[in-house]
């Protein structure tokens, strides 16, 4: 049975025709993405812990998982709700876990500390930024052959689905440090519009911004989900978050009767040591206060992806808020993540540098410190901003263990291996 919600206009594909098969549109830019390079990738990538310090904690990989995991469970549960869904009138569950598998594919080696870091390198050369990133491999990197293909040619639904952000770098006032798209990725905006005119009231910045696809809203709501509620789950593990930590900061900061519930709740998990089981039900109470609401949009007429939006009960976003502001306070603010925040900044300096002063600004004593595939994009780019992209490029692809171990081979004489070149 043909699925209504989705019209042609939806499955269309970026970068010209793609082969078809059993599957539908969403399915294959689903399994593009898992059998992706940059989404193994994710599996050695920190999402809040260094990537390979513990063995039980969230990688970028597995938290992908999860948010995939809650999209799809959203979908589920709007389908049993009453309303306008039905049986053949539905937002696809296989599109919304392709979003959500995708939706990190960008971020760079050290978690955020990494991406500030890139963020502050690139400043003046046009901005870093994860979801620009993630929508440039989706377009640009991801399954290049010597025929000239580029990207994965996804379709329309998945490239909108990932784009949290619809404002061009050139188009802030001032430069931002993030929530923006690179300014080469005008085409692709203009090709999820499908050539529609984004009206004045949406004017580049928070506005535009905030316009999002129904697929993307959910994977917004699923990502906050999973590391507002798991980011806690691994601070307890790991010790961050221990009972005295959590009433000195409950005792500065908590005072409304909600908050002091949940605060009590939480210590009584970590006392009682139930602390996955308690926040996996918190989970299920995120994905059961999702509703969904139509919505009057300059797209409405061209997709049901701009006529539908999902609307969360204000507690749950409530609850999610209070958990990221104590995480962010306990473990984020911690003496520990911010020693990790140093070693992003000292290993991503030096390794800009390096590339900087060898393939930017040669002098006469250059030499050929990268792979060979990535100094020759570095050459061929005609332009600063150009060759500092690609530089971007690779700093950003690289893993948390690839990225300290070729710091170390170019700066630690003590260091032998030739291993890991790429």
């Amino acid at each position: 049975m043909r699925n209504r919600f989705y019209r042609d206009f939806d499955s269309e594909t970026y970068g010209g025709p793609r082969k078809t098969d059993y599957r539908n549109a969403f399915q294959i830019d689903r399994d593009r993405i898992i059998y992706a390079h940059a989404f193994r990738k994710l599996q050695s990538k920190t999402q809040v812990f260094l990537s390979g310090e513990f063995d039980f904690y969230r990688t970028r990989l597995t938290h992908s998982m999860e948010t995939a995991q809650i999209g799809r469970s959203i979908c589920q549960f709007l389908r049993t709700r009453k309303g306008p869904l039905g049986d053949d009138f539905f937002v696809d569950a296989d599109l919304v876990e392709a979003v959500c598998l995708a939706h990190d594919l960008g971020h760079p080696p050290f978690g955020h500390s990494g991406e500030r870091t890139l963020q502050e390198l690139m400043g003046k050369w046009g901005g870093f930024e994860g979801n620009a990133q993630t929508l440039h491999l989706l377009v640009s990197t991801l399954y290049q052959d010597r025929s000239g293909v580029r990207g994965m040619q996804p379709t329309r639904a998945l490239l909108d689905g990932v784009l949290k952000y619809k404002t061009l770098y050139r188009q802030f006032r001032r430069p931002p440090a993030n929530h923006f798209l690179y300014d080469s990725q005008g085409e692709v905006l203009r090709f999820v519009f499908g050539g529609a005119r984004v009206p004045r009231i949406l004017r580049p910045g928070e506005r535009l911004n905030a316009f999002k696809s129904v697929e993307c809203q959910i994977m917004d709501w699923a990502d906050d989900a999973a590391y507002s509620l798991n980011d806690i789950v691994d601070g307890v593990k790991t010790g961050f978050l221990s009972t005295g930590r959590i009433e000195a900061w409950a005792d500065r900061n908590v005072s409304d009767p909600m908050g002091l519930k949940l605060v009590d709740e939480l210590l009584a998990a970590i006392r009682s040591d139930h602390i996955e089981g308690t926040f996996s039900a918190k989970i299920g109470g995120f994905i059961t206060a999702c509703t969904l609401r139509e919505r009057d949009t300059f797209m409405a007429e061209k997709t049901n992806r701009y006529r539908f939006e999902l609307a969360v009960a204000p507690e749950a976003l409530r609850q999610a808020l209070f958990y990221k502001k104590l995480a962010n306070d306990i473990i984020f603010e911690s003496p520990q993540l911010q020693q990790m925040e140093h070693k992003a900044r000292k290993v991503l300096f030096d390794l800009w540098d390096s590339c900087w002063r060898n393939y930017v600004q040669p002098g006469p004593r250059a030499i050929r410190i990268l792979p060979p595939s990535v100094g020759s994009l570095i050459d061929g780019a005609g332009t600063r901003r150009a060759k500092a992209r690609q530089i971007c490029d690779w700093l950003a692809g690289l893993t948390d263990g690839t990225i300290v171990r070729t710091y170390r081979r170019l700066f630690d004489t003590e260091f032998r291996s030739f291993q890991d070149l790429g």
